[in-house]
């Protein structure tokens, strides 16, 4: 069997359908990103501006060109293990059940802190996030390597958010 033989086998050509997939991913990704952009709209100028933030807080125009690049490697992460699901269906299964989960509390946690001003029940929500991101990330690493490292920007984000989320609810 030749290389290239080798290689086709074990990862699957690409075909209208996983591109069809990858845009559902994408889709999926970005219809939560769109819900949260929602969920922020009043409370970024409205009681976000007069809440005591810690030192290290972004400037505001920093979040979204950030969140758009992390919810596409995460829809990318998400379909690169998807096209293994063939040779590997109990892994690969698994890690895209953890994909769905985790961005099912990555939905929850803006309405919650930024929406309902929430912001202790918001820091539980997001150290959850934080559990289920890095769940996903060592799950997609069983699968892909590439998968798992596009998550990695994703969990140190996620992380940083926390450190951000538990500062203004100390500091509020």
């Amino acid at each position: 069997m030749t290389q290239t033989a080798t290689r086709t086998s074990t990862r699957p050509a690409f075909s209208g359908r996983s591109i069809l997939v990858l845009v559902g991913f994408l889709a999926a990704t970005f219809a939560v990103a769109g819900i949260g952009s929602l969920a922020t709209l009043g409370a970024v100028d409205g009681w976000y501006v007069d809440a005591a933030k810690p030192s290290f807080n972004p400037p505001n125009a920093v979040f979204g060109p950030v969140w758009t690049v992390l919810y596409a490697a995460m829809a990318v992460a998400a379909w690169l293990v998807w096209r293994r699901r063939d040779a590997q269906p109990a892994e690969a299964s698994t890690a895209l059940r953890l994909f769905w989960v985790q961005l099912v509390v990555n939905l929850a946690w803006t309405p919650t802190f930024f929406g309902a001003q929430l912001l202790w029940p918001g820091l539980v929500v997001i150290v959850v996030l934080d559990v289920l991101v890095a769940w996903t990330l060592l799950a997609n690493a069983r699968v892909s390597k590439v998968a798992a490292g596009l998550f990695v920007p994703y969990l140190a984000w996620v992380l940083f958010a926390t450190a951000l989320n538990a500062s203004i609810a100390w500091l509020n």
